[in-house]
């Protein structure tokens, strides 16, 4: 079966349960204007959100709350985590250190699909992003910067497009 037909696949169209995560330092929540359009953007497409937080660029903190919302006693199904913030390259930025080392299986494609789109906005910039996913403990994850320009680009050129796909993929052998 191709793509296209997986993508026609009932099971790849399955309503999903996403977590986001917000990391800054300087944010509040009622200012998340990021982290407010991947919630609102993944329930228009019908997707629900079983969780939200805004926590420091600290490795700790998002390795733990990583590790409890993919863990099987987490009190909310959740197939996946969408993560803005913390993908520069600045001695603050972590996000990519702290999930490379968790991910089962890195979808590097991801974020070479990613730079390529942002490089049509913003030029040679886009070097410095290290926006990334991967698969852990069964679920999909997604790493994008924290701007609403890249979420609003991750959001509708990829992740929209591709979520429920790459869940069919890493979940059809468990049916």
């Amino acid at each position: 079966m191709g793509h296209i037909e997986h993508k026609k696949n009932i099971n790849a169209n399955k309503r999903l349960s996403v977590y986001v995560v917000t990391l800054s330092d300087t944010r509040k929540e009622s200012e998340d204007e990021s982290g407010d359009y991947i919630k609102k953007t993944l329930e228009s497409a019908g997707h629900q959100i079983s969780g939200y937080s805004l926590i420091k660029d600290d490795e700790d903190l998002l390795e733990d709350l990583i590790v409890k919302v993919c863990g099987s006693e987490y009190k909310l199904k959740t197939d996946g985590v969408i993560i803005n913030g913390g993908t520069g390259v600045s001695y603050k930025d972590i996000t990519y250190e702290t999930l490379k080392n968790l991910y089962d299986k890195e979808l590097y494609g991801f974020g070479e699909l990613f730079r390529s789109l942002s490089y049509n906005e913003i030029g040679t910039s886009a070097i410095m992003s290290r926006a990334s996913a991967g698969i852990y403990n069964g679920k999909i994850i997604f790493s994008v910067p924290g701007s609403i320009n890249a979420v609003k680009l991750s959001m509708n050129n990829i992740i929209l497009k591709e979520i429920g796909h790459l869940y069919y993929e890493i979940s059809k052998h468990l049916s």
